[in-house]
């Protein structure tokens, strides 16, 4: 499996915030012939091409695999354990990033219960951050050393 990746570093957002929901990096099968997708959010310091190669380590056939790009590498600028106010306005920006790529992939006729959120760190925190808010039947979440963003639960 080779990483088919269109930026490897997303500096020009659209929309409002500085993130945008562009899929910047992909592998795996292509969406038209996926059985199911994830959306892959890189940590800190990382960026869409890194986290893009743990699919190499699932290759589950019939999965596509897409990765949004932080901009700068950096999803929110503080700890996830801060108040959720001086992680503003890049969490939201963060959040409405995998809000555009679900909708991107489900867009295509994925249906949301075959597309898993996978996230490391930084990712981590918003993957479960993003299903805590936004509760539906998704594939799966997978938080890899992370945890809901803020002071409190």
């Amino acid at each position: 499996m080779t990483a088919t990746t269109s930026s490897t570093e997303h500096t020009s957002p659209t929309g409002n915030g500085p993130h945008s929901g562009a899929i910047v990096a992909a592998t795996g099968v292509p969406l038209s012939e996926a059985r199911a997708a994830m959306i892959m959010i890189h940590g800190r310091g990382d960026s869409a091409s890194g986290i893009i190669g743990l699919a190499d380590a699932f290759s589950v056939p019939g999965v596509a695999y897409v990765a949004l790009q932080a901009t700068s590498n950096v999803w929110y600028p503080y700890p996830f354990m801060s108040a959720l106010e001086v992680n503003q306005p890049w969490l939201d920006s963060a959040l409405a990033a995998i809000a555009e790529a679900t909708t991107a992939l489900t867009s295509t006729g994925m249906p949301l219960d075959r597309v898993v959120l996978l996230g490391f760190s930084q990712g981590a925190c918003l993957a479960s951050e993003y299903a805590a808010r936004h509760p539906r039947r998704y594939g799966g979440v997978v938080a890899l050393s992370g945890g809901l963003i803020g002071p409190e639960i």
